[in-house]
């Protein structure tokens, strides 16, 4: 894999206070974890979800630790460079990984990549969630889902599914519908989701599956007709639309997920000691509604519920990939 230097933004609260900080390092290291500035790697650019969610909770951590707590943006390779630097971090707690839903998706696309999403990680805790939303262009002859499905299995090829890329969360959202409802989409891939969103706008393909936020703009605006949410239920923003797995497709489920992961081995007190305080941070009503700001719900599964979450999407978005044929670029 080639490396590209991350982009390392760090927060005023990562300086801390000078010596009233100082002053409170000896005590607290004494005490044991941490003893030190612990870094929260983000393996995206600054300002997004991952993001916000490691600023508001490393802001409570460095509150009820007394310890630096410095949020790094690593970016490049489909968040494979932050997530890499995490594994090969000592398993000691002061290095951890808030990921998202592409820490599953993208290894089966990428199958020479230096870790595990699962084996190399020890999860602490998923911390936020949202579903995605299918969507139509109105000029689609569908107002249900019901319809969507009967167009799609009578048009040939399917209908035209765009995408911010092969083998983005919207691409391998309608290879998932596809197999599930026995139909095949025409996939039209575009260089990021700009494009793609030009494309679904003007009518150029017919449907896509976007992030729950952004869909409830645009089919609030009356530019995109919703049709079904992707989450196992309703989405709150949109609860006149139905889930997927409520419409015979049981146990249908994409969404974006964000959680908290540290290299592999982290000592068990340390682990119950992240899961703790992490949580409880996350349990703040500022940072919920810092988290509820950006479109997402707040989640609390803990390390043997998270660590299964893990295992479970990986091993879809393998059979998926393997069985759509899907190759990355």
């Amino acid at each position: 894999m080639t490396r590209r230097p991350g982009i390392r933004r760090r927060p005023l609260l990562a300086a801390g206070t000078g010596a009233a900080l100082a002053a409170a390092r000896p005590a607290r290291a004494q005490e044991g974890f941490p003893g030190r500035a612990v870094r929260i790697v983000v393996p995206y650019a600054a300002g997004g979800p991952s993001d916000i969610i490691a600023r508001a909770v490393a802001e409570r951590l460095f509150a009820a630790w007394r310890q630096p707590v410095v949020v790094e943006n690593r970016p490049g390779a489909g968040a494979a460079i932050g997530a890499e630097h995490v594994a090969r971090a000592a398993p000691d707690g002061h290095t951890l990984l808030l990921a998202a839903s592409a820490h599953v998706m993208n290894p089966p696309l990428m199958p020479r990549l230096p870790y595990h999403p699962v084996r190399d990680f020890t999860p602490i805790l998923q911390v936020a969630y949202h579903p995605m939303i299918l969507v139509v262009h109105p000029a689609v002859p569908a107002n249900s889902f019901a319809e969507f499905l009967e167009l799609a299995r009578r048009q040939p090829g399917g209908v035209t599914v765009g995408s911010a890329g092969v083998g983005n969360a919207s691409h391998l959202a309608a290879a998932l519908l596809g197999a599930a409802a026995g139909f095949a989409f025409t996939h039209v891939p575009y260089n990021g989701s700009a494009p793609a969103m030009t494309a679904l706008l003007s009518g150029q393909v017919q449907c896509s599956f976007l992030n729950a936020t952004v869909a409830t703009q645009q089919v609030r605006a009356g530019r995109l007709r919703g049709l079904a949410a992707t989450g196992l239920e309703r989405w709150r923003e949109l609860p006149e639309l139905p889930a997927v797995a409520e419409l015979g497709h049981a146990g249908f489920e994409v969404g974006a997920w964000y959680g908290f992961l540290g290299p592999a081995q982290l000592p068990a007190p340390v682990l119950a000691a992240l899961h703790r305080d992490i949580a409880a941070a996350v349990a703040a009503p500022a940072v919920r509604e810092r988290i509820a700001g950006a479109g997402l719900d707040p989640r609390d599964a803990g390390p043997a519920e998270f660590r299964r979450i893990l295992e479970t999407e990986l091993a879809k978005w393998e059979r998926v990939v393997r069985d759509a044929g899907i190759r990355a670029d």
